[in-house]
C-alpha cells in the first residue's frame, strides 16, 4: 500500500508539472512527439484521433517528461517550422518553460486551501504560551508571553519559521533562543540543549506558541496563502544554507525517503490530512526546485532564454546540449548520493 501512494503521489506532482509544459506548448502550435509519465521501459501507449502526441506510461515512476520539436538539431524534417519551439517567440517560449513550475505550484496552494475548507484553519504566532515547565526553554528563563524574536540570530515572526530554524539548525543541537519580555527588552539563552523523547524518537526544547482558530472562508483564504509562503520561504533558506555551507546534502532526501515518509505518515489517525499535505509540500518542493537556473531544470532553460534575449544571439543547439547534460550528470550523482545515505538511514 505504501507503494502504490508513493506513486499515485508522484505521479500526481509529475503529471501536473508535464500537464502545463504540454498544454503551454500546443496552444502556442508547437509540435508535441511525446507526452511521458516515468521513464525506462515502455508500458504502454496511445494515440489520440488527430493528434500528433504518443501518450505513455513508463516503468520507472520517478519522472516525466513532454517531448517537443525544436529542443535538438535532429527534429523531422517534415516538422513545419513554424511548429519549433525554436522559431517561437521569447514570451512564447518561456511560457512553456515556466507552465509547469506554475501548475505545481498551483497544485500545492489547492490542496492547502481544500484542506483548510474541509479540516479547519489555526494560526500560530510567536508568543509562547503554555509552557511545559519540565522542558529545557522554560528551565532556562523564558516564561508565558514571552515572545521568541531570534533563532540563532535569525528573526522569526510566526512557529513555522521556527520550525524552520531549528530544522536548519540540525536535530539535537544546542542553539540561541532571543526572546522579548513584557517590559520589551530582548534576552538571549544561550545553547539550549534539546531533551530526546524515547517515546517519539525526536527532540524537544519545549517550545510551545500562543494560537488561534480561524473563522470564515476569509480566514481560509489567508491561510492558505500563508502556509504557501512559509513553505517556499522554507525551501529558499535550506538552498540559501546548502549554498553557504550552513546544511550540508546530508540533510537531502529523494525518493527513498519520501517513500519513508509516506509509508510513516499513512499510518494513524490523520494519515489522508497528511498525505495530503505531504502531496502538497513536495508539489511546491518540485516547482520551486525546478524555477532554480540550474541546467536540465527549467529554470535553467529559462536562464538561457534570458540570456538569448539580453545579448541578442541565439546559443547554439550543441552548447544547450552540452550544458544540459553536464547539469543532468550533476543532478544524478547527487541522487545516487541522497539515495544511498536515505537507504542507509532505513537500516
Amino acid at each position: 500500500m505504501t507503494l502504490i501512494i508513493f506513486i499515485l503521489i508522484l505521479g500526481l506532482i509529475v503529471f501536473i508539472h508535464e500537464l502545463g509544459h504540454f498544454i503551454m506548448a500546443k496552444k502556442h502550435g508547437i509540435y508535441v512527439y511525446e507526452f511521458s509519465l516515468g521513464f525506462g521501459p515502455k508500458l504502454f501507449s496511445f494515440k489520440r484521433k488527430n493528434d500528433e502526441t504518443e501518450y505513455m506510461i513508463k516503468l520507472i515512476p520517478l519522472g516525466g517528461y513532454v517531448m517537443l520539436a525544436g529542443e535538438t538539431d535532429e527534429d523531422d524534417k517534415n516538422i513545419k517550422d513554424n511548429q519549433k519551439l525554436c522559431n517561437k517567440s521569447f514570451l512564447q517560449k518561456m511560457s512553456v518553460m515556466v507552465a509547469g513550475v506554475f501548475n505545481n505550484f498551483v497544485l500545492g496552494f489547492v490542496i492547502i486551501f481544500i484542506l483548510a475548507l474541509i479540516c479547519g484553519t489555526s494560526f500560530t504566532t510567536n508568543k509562547l504560551d503554555n509552557l511545559p515547565k519540565d522542558y529545557p526553554l522554560y528551565k532556562a528563563g523564558a516564561r508565558n508571553g514571552d515572545v521568541i524574536t531570534r533563532i540563532n540570530g535569525k528573526k522569526v515572526s510566526n512557529f513555522d519559521d521556527i520550525q524552520i530554524r531549528l530544522a536548519i539548525a540540525g536535530e539535537g543541537k544546542k542553539i540561541d533562543i532571543t526572546v522579548r519580555k513584557k517590559d520589551g527588552k530582548e534576552v538571549t539563552y544561550k545553547k539550549i540543549k534539546p531533551v530526546y523523547s524515547e517515546e517519539n524518537k525526536t527532540y524537544y526544547y519545549g517550545i510551545s506558541v500562543k494560537g488561534r482558530i480561524g473563522k470564515g472562508f476569509l480566514d481560509v483564504v489567508k491561510y492558505s496563502f500563508g502556509k504557501f509562503i512559509s513553505i517556499f520561504k522554507g525551501l529558499l533558506i535550506v538552498i540559501i544554507s546548502l549554498f553557504t555551507g550552513k546544511l550540508g546534502v546530508n540533510s537531502l532526501s529523494g525518493p527513498v525517503g519520501i517513500y519513508s515518509a509516506v509509508g510513516t505518515l499513512s499510518k494513524g489517525d490523520g494519515a489522508i490530512y497528511s498525505l495530503l499535505y505531504l502531496t502538497a509540500y513536495l508539489s511546491i518542493n518540485v516547482g520551486f526546485m525546478n524555477i532554480l537556473p540550474f541546467p536540465a531544470f527549467d529554470g535553467g532553460q529559462a536562464f538561457l532564454l534570458i540570456i538569448e534575449k539580453i545579448t541578442g544571439k541565439k546559443i547554439s543547439m550543441k552548447i544547450k546540449s552540452i550544458i544540459n547534460t553536464i547539469g543532468f550528470v550533476l543532478l544524478m550523482i547527487l541522487m545516487v548520493f541522497v539515495t544511498i545515505k536515505d537507504i542507509i538511514k532505513l537500516f
